[in-house]
């Protein structure tokens, strides 16, 4: 009878390990440095993900402004990036580079963002604390605009 219990009891901690395993290696998205993150890591902060292509010139315009504002945002404000085309890794680093992107590119989409993918670009998101979106701007934005927004009133859409 003990030996039972002693299986029983080996048994239900494999599964708890397997299952606490398998919940670490769950991923909404990735970054283009590596870093895998999940929408709840997030909680807390305000997220601003920025729509972009490279063949469009007001996106690439906003660039710098968005490499400002990824060095004056307070603790609470988390910025990403991410391409409307499909790109490899390859060619959003190429990218990254040639534009002096200084802000995270996420490079794989896992679980989505509660938004669709915008028709217009560039497409600016932001995204509440609690997770919920405070709102969506379409065409340039500067640093001094995010901030104001993220410590502003909700947005209408």
């Amino acid at each position: 009878m003990q030996q039972k219990a002693l299986y029983f009891l080996i048994a239900v901690c494999a599964i708890a390990a397997g299952l606490a395993l398998y919940m670490v290696q769950q991923y909404d998205f990735t970054t283009l440095d590596g870093a895998k993150h999940k929408h709840s890591d997030f909680h807390g902060r305000y997220v601003i993900v920025n729509y972009f292509a490279e063949w469009c010139a007001p996106c690439l315009k906003e660039v710098p402004e968005l490499s400002k504002l990824n060095h004056i945002k307070p603790e609470n404000v988390a910025l990403f990036a991410v391409s409307y085309d499909n790109l490899t890794d390859e060619k959003l680093v190429e990218i990254k580079e040639k534009y002096d992107m200084r802000f995270s590119l996420i490079n794989h989409i896992e679980n989505p963002f509660p938004f669709e993918r915008p028709q217009y670009l560039p497409a600016t998101y932001i995204i509440n604390p609690d997770g919920s979106l405070k709102g969506q701007l379409f065409g340039e934005q500067t640093a001094e605009n995010l901030l104001s927004i993220v410590s502003g009133p909700v947005l209408t859409e």
